[in-house]
């Protein structure tokens, strides 16, 4: 499977920037999700990679193909940079049976592709099959029903699945009726020089055309060169396909129904099989779950994760879904109003986010912001949160000094970046502008207006995560429970401290009286250290 480049790739219509100059490098057989708010440009990058969309500028590679540069005007349309779409809507044919439907594209295909002899290819699989004529017994007497009759269709589907053949091959090697015969042996010898003959009959053919034939049974030429010429898909070629994806996805019994006789889960898994079929080289996927249940979604996304391991592909998914994202990929591209925020594995951007948006939008539940002021001393920090008097112990040694300096640095180096680009003709002012994301400080009484103060470098903000919140006797800060909700493996419990409100999750069977008096303290060493200035991630460490 190809590896993907995109390089400061840009999308707007007039000045508003969907996507703004987005450098990404997804790796061969990587499972990708691309993960943000409503509108924040997760579909629109999808659409570009897959030529759905033209973006205003940039590059794009997929594999040893550049697929669109907006300088060399290059710009492969979506058919043929060979990639799969599965949408969020399923778009099944109803008039059609789930084999028709995953069938219908590939009977489009028309392409190059090998000549292959598919009598001597179907010959000699049925010649390997039936050379273990007891497993083909044995598959046959599990096919019975109640009644002693065999079920003919439970039969093809057996042997389909075992052997990875098509349907027409699966009847003709039914016919032989092995369990029927008391010489199976000798039926089986008979069978297999049948099947040598028709072999030998094809290669007879071949050679009078000049060619041979190989291990796989394609045409070959005297210098070893496999003879191709543009053709539409065999109906032997276009079943192995069918077949093979049904077994993948497991709807192999559903092959005569109509999407109407399915279930929610199993049209999506049709919708996946047809987009598997054609193997495109990238599978993209927009939102495909979101139309199910809370408890179908759960089984989906196994079945995706074994759906990714089977095939080898390289998954692009997009979803707002957080947890989704984090069960799911190998990586996630974090995006927010245009622009890359984050894009790491799942467990780093939870424990190591880049800026606060990126600590508040992954987590359920989210984490606690607490602003805090304080200044460094040696190796430590101490600060003052909630009225309390706390101390910072970073994980390793810092110089908050230092890094505020760089910081700032960072900060004239991207405002001289951004008025530079103005100076190209593909850049304007963008009227989306990003705004400095400001974190919800949970309060007893929201509904005060705060007055902005002035921020200075001793100002931070600390992130908690819930499972950091721990309570017990021994705590040095005191609340009172405010709301707790317990589901039997956790119990999420809202304490109020002062005028704030922390969220903890406490692990096993337990729950708490509103308004019982608490003591809690925070026991990780992965309590996150923000700059209050710019958002920024400085470092993780412990508070007490």
């Amino acid at each position: 499977m190809p590896k993907i480049i995109l390089e400061d790739v840009t999308k707007r219509w007039g000045n508003f920037y969907a996507v703004e100059h987005l450098n990404l490098v997804i790796e061969d057989n990587a499972f990708i999700t691309l993960l943000g708010p409503s509108g924040c440009g997760k579909t629109t990058t999808l659409r570009m990679i897959a030529g759905l969309e033209t973006p205003t500028s940039g590059k794009i590679t997929i594999g040893d193909t550049v697929v669109f540069d907006s300088t060399m005007g290059i710009n492969i349309p979506p058919n043929k940079r060979k990639v799969g779409f599965l949408f969020q809507n399923y778009a099944l044919w109803p008039n059609m049976t789930v084999y028709q439907n995953i069938a219908f594209g590939l009977s489009n295909i028309k392409e190059l592709m090998p000549v292959i002899s598919f009598e001597a290819l179907c010959a000699n699989q049925i010649k390997n099959i039936v050379a273990d004529w007891q497993k083909v017994i044995d598959i046959t007497l599990e096919s019975f029903d109640k009644n002693g009759v065999i079920n003919k269709d439970k039969l093809y589907l057996r042997l389909i699945d075992t052997y990875i053949i098509s349907m027409q091959t699966a009847k003709r090697i039914a016919s032989y009726s092995f369990e029927k015969t008391p010489t199976p042996e000798v039926l089986a010898k008979t069978v297999a020089d049948e099947m040598q003959a028709i072999i030998e009959k094809e290669r007879a053919v071949a050679s009078k055309k000049g060619y041979t034939l190989n291990e796989k049974f394609e045409y070959v030429d005297k210098d070893g060169k496999v003879l191709e010429k543009v053709r539409k898909l065999s109906k032997e070629e276009i079943d192995l396909a069918v077949r093979r994806v049904s077994r993948i996805v497991k709807i192999g019994m559903f092959m005569k129904r109509y999407p109407a006789e399915l279930s929610g889960g199993q049209q999506q898994r049709v919708a996946i099989a047809r987009t598997l079929a054609p193997e495109p080289s990238v599978l993209f996927m927009d939102e495909p779950l979101s139309n199910l249940d809370a408890k179908l979604r759960l089984e989906m996304r196994s079945e995706l994760q074994r759906l990714h391991l089977d095939t080898g592909s390289t998954f692009v998914y997009v979803t707002h879904d957080q947890m989704e994202a984090m069960t799911l990929a190998t990586s996630i591209c974090l995006i927010d109003n245009g622009v890359l925020q984050q894009y790491d594995a799942p467990l780093t951007v939870y424990n190591r986010p880049n800026n606060t948006f990126v600590a508040d939008f992954v987590g359920n539940p989210s984490i606690n912001f607490a602003e805090a002021y304080g200044e460094q001393q040696g190796d430590k920090i101490n600060v003052k949160i909630w009225g309390e008097d706390m101390v910072f112990t970073p994980n390793s040694p810092i110089d908050i000094a230092k890094w505020q300096q760089d910081d700032h640095d960072y900060d004239r180096e991207l405002e001289e970046q951004r008025a530079n680009m103005l100076l190209d003709k593909h850049n304007v002012e963008k009227s989306n502008k990003d705004v400095k994301f400001k974190c919800h400080i949970a309060k007893v009484d929201e509904s005060e207006i705060e007055e902005d103060k002035q921020i200075t470098d001793n100002d931070f903000i600390i992130g908690i995560r819930p499972e950091a919140v721990k309570i017990t006797p021994n705590g040095k800060i005191t609340g009172e429970v405010y709301s707790a909700m317990p589901t039997g493996m956790e119990t999420t419990v809202r304490i109020k401290i002062g005028e704030f409100l922390i969220t903890g999750v406490i692990f096993g069977g337990i729950t708490y009286a509103l308004g019982e008096k608490v003591n809690i303290e925070f026991d990780s060493d992965g309590i996150m250290l923000f700059s209050q200035n710019s958002g920024r991630f400085i470092t993780t460490g412990t508070l007490k």
